[in-house]
């Protein structure tokens, strides 16, 4: 099978080119002059349209437990709705109760995603559990391909990890090459600040917010990143919401240090004042970490912009509005945690392109030519180029667009950007070699997307 895209604008980290693009089976076979190809199975026109590679979304969470409850996107439904807006893969977190041990954790995850995908997807490993049988573990998950490992420094008594067990995975990731990403918020002190909101009945979804400051991710980032220091560990922190922890991530950075950070749409498009909506309707907004006044997002892009923050994910980790956020009427902390945001990663970066905010070059970057890199997957994904999976999308910068939990297709009764009227749109788009997505409608199938087996992170030093 030859598919053709031709007359679109290839873009890359470094910029925007014409060209016309060959596909022959899964891989990209030619990115070549336009008009140089002329005949193929399937012809796309992509004329006035970006042709980018497909998104890589790096941090999404379907099926996951968390409360009593599970995220309401199923491995199928999450990477449909993640089709639908350009990501073309996902790497989602496999996860170890206290208790247990990492293998049949894995074995669980596989079974649950396996002949279900859309698109194609990896695995990270949350380590809740740090002990000689668990450490030994990550050798054999590298081996099988899960090269990251997700620590908490939050949620005491679930997945919190303390400072002499962060120290033992960093010690042993350096060994191994693996990558130990943290979730940085000060746990122990938040849990205080929650309590004492409680006990003044002070329970409205904004306390989330107010209950877990800045200053604690702050103080949290710069702790995980001086153990990482002490053991050499390359760093990744996920989900970085607040201006201090940016500082801190690009302080290190700036001496060499291999630690790197990524953000999210909903830390640079929604805020506190969001959580502080009436009527429980700041529910839709719990997440951790919480968002923040609106001055961080300033910061945050400029992150983006010189690379101290290097990835866009969504942390996708939606609870429906009805049955789950309600679990948390009268006591904010038992909010489900967690927002949608899988099927809009791609339009709201582009925002920030339409905003001059980033460049086209960086949206490449961030979306998608980074996170291959940063988790072992480039140049299989990530780019087009002769070789690469056919992973494409051709994307219509001129479309417009209404956000609602109307027209998304994320199994979950809100939308987190109800009403936000967007430029940009996707069109087409290929999941190696295949078309899943056309203007008619979505042609993909659960079960086409397959496990990557990843590599250790491109970055390091």
């Amino acid at each position: 099978m030859r598919t053709l895209i031709k007359g679109g604008t290839v873009l890359s980290t470094t910029g925007a080119s014409r060209a016309d693009v060959l596909v022959e089976g899964e891989t990209i076979a030619a990115v070549a002059a336009p008009g140089l190809f002329d005949t193929a199975d399937e012809v796309i026109d992509a004329t006035g349209k970006y042709v980018l590679p497909g998104g890589i979304d790096a941090h999404t969470h379907m099926e996951m437990p968390f409360g009593g409850t599970f995220s309401h996107d199923t491995f199928e439904t999450g990477t449909t709705a993640a089709a639908w807006g350009g990501t073309t893969t996902i790497i989602d977190f496999a996860v170890q109760p206290k208790g247990s041990t990492l293998q049949p954790t894995l074995d669980k995850w596989h079974e649950k995603a396996d002949g279900n995908c859309a698109v194609d997807y990896g695995f990270h490993m949350i380590l809740s559990d740090v002990n000689d049988t668990t450490l030994k573990e990550m050798e054999a998950c590298i081996d099988a391909g899960v090269s990251s490992f997700k620590m908490f420094m939050a949620y005491p008594g679930v997945f919190y990890s303390t400072d002499g067990e962060i120290l033992r995975a960093m010690q042993q990731a350096r060994q191994t090459g693996a990558t130990i990403m943290m979730h940085a918020e000060n746990g122990i002190a938040i849990d205080q600040l929650v309590a004492q909101a409680l006990a003044e009945g002070k329970g409205d979804p904004v306390q989330h917010g107010l209950t877990r400051p800045p200053e604690l991710e702050g103080e949290a980032t710069s702790r995980a990143i001086r153990l990482a220091q002490v053991t050499g560990a390359p760093l990744y922190i996920v989900h970085l919401s607040a201006s201090q922890a940016l500082a801190a991530v690009a302080e290190a950075r700036n001496t060499g240090q291999n630690v790197f950070a990524e953000t999210c749409p909903q830390y640079l498009y929604l805020s506190i004042e969001d959580l502080a909506k009436p009527d429980f309707e700041g529910a839709k907004y719990v997440a951790s970490p919480p968002l923040r006044e609106k001055w961080h997002q300033g910061d945050l892009w400029r992150g983006l912009r010189t690379n101290d923050l290097s990835v866009v994910s969504t942390d996708h980790c939606p609870f429906c509005f009805k049955d789950q956020k309600e679990l948390g009427r009268g006591d904010f902390s038992k909010i489900p945690n967690g927002m949608p945001g899988v099927e809009h990663r791609m339009d709201l970066l582009h925002q920030g392109v339409v905003a001059g905010e980033i460049s086209l070059g960086r949206w490449v970057e961030a979306c998608s030519t980074t996170p291959a890199r940063m988790f072992g997957l480039y140049p299989r994904k990530g780019v087009i180029a002769p070789g690469s999976d056919a992973d494409i999308v051709v994307y219509d910068p001129a479309a417009k667009q209404t956000l609602s939990a109307e027209t998304h297709h994320m199994n979950v009764d809100y939308s987190a950007y109800e009403g936000f009227e967007i430029t940009g749109k996707v069109e087409t788009v290929l999941s190696r070699g295949r078309v899943i997505v056309s203007p008619s409608g979505f042609t993909g199938s659960a079960g086409h997307g397959k496990f990557l087996s990843r590599d250790l992170c491109q970055y390091l030093n």
